[in-house]
């Protein structure tokens, strides 16, 4: 009888807020604010910001992960929850941002929209398959993760001051639909943000990203 009362207590969902107080949670919906910047400053032309949002939107991808491994006392509800606003999130971190960030390069010209909707839709196949098999003999992702499509795009971008305009947009096309056809694709790559060494990395890398286009922005 416990047993049956215990199973019934934890599917009774609590309030919706209250998932808001989970600090992985917290760490998700702080990547959003940091993509909706990137969104923001992509639309305005601003790229060196949208950089900084991109990868900072990584940084706390892979933190609320992190920290729901860490974190004692989570129920079944709250790691469900957790992972279905973490693709929820993902879809407009790694498959909206960089579409927007292509449109927005390529003057929104419409050549640009077909590249932006292979993006995007990559991105909602890589994530509904991942949703569906999980991972691939439980340590590797099957197809390109889509957060190292935002590692990728920004380090690419640190380069736009060599070409011009047009030139780059070409750069930036061939690159999404590059990624786009990994995201898709039957390659095996490891789960790089379980292990602490590769968070460490990301890191380092982000801060230096963030100092990098900090100092276009001066």
């Amino acid at each position: 009888m416990a047993v049956e009362n215990t199973e019934s207590q934890e599917l009774q969902p609590n309030s919706i807020l209250s998932y808001a107080k989970d600090l992985p949670n917290v760490c998700s919906l702080s990547g959003l604010a940091c993509t909706l910047l990137a969104i923001y400053f992509s639309i305005s032309g601003l790229y060196a910001a949208a950089m900084i949002g991109m990868i900072w939107a990584v940084a706390f991808d892979w933190a609320d992960g992190l920290i729901a491994r860490r974190m004692k006392g989570r129920t079944g509800n709250d790691r469900v929850f957790g992972g279905q606003l973490d693709l929820l999130i993902d879809i407009v971190s790694y498959g909206v941002t960089p579409a927007i960030l292509l449109l927005s390069y390529g003057n929104f010209e419409l050549i640009y929209l077909l590249g932006a909707f292979v993006m995007l839709a990559a991105s909602a196949l890589r994530l509904s398959y991942f949703s569906t098999f999980g991972l691939a003999s439980g340590t590797h992702y099957t197809g390109l993760a889509l957060d190292n499509n935002s590692i990728i795009l920004v380090f690419i971008f640190l380069f736009e001051g060599f070409f011009s305009q047009s030139v780059f947009s070409i750069i930036l096309y061939a690159s999404g639909l590059s990624l786009a056809a990994l995201n898709v694709s039957q390659i095996k790559t490891p789960k790089f943000s379980g292990n602490p060494v590769n968070v460490i990395i990301l890191a380092t890398y982000t801060l230096g990203i963030t100092a990098s286009y900090g100092w276009m922005l001066l």
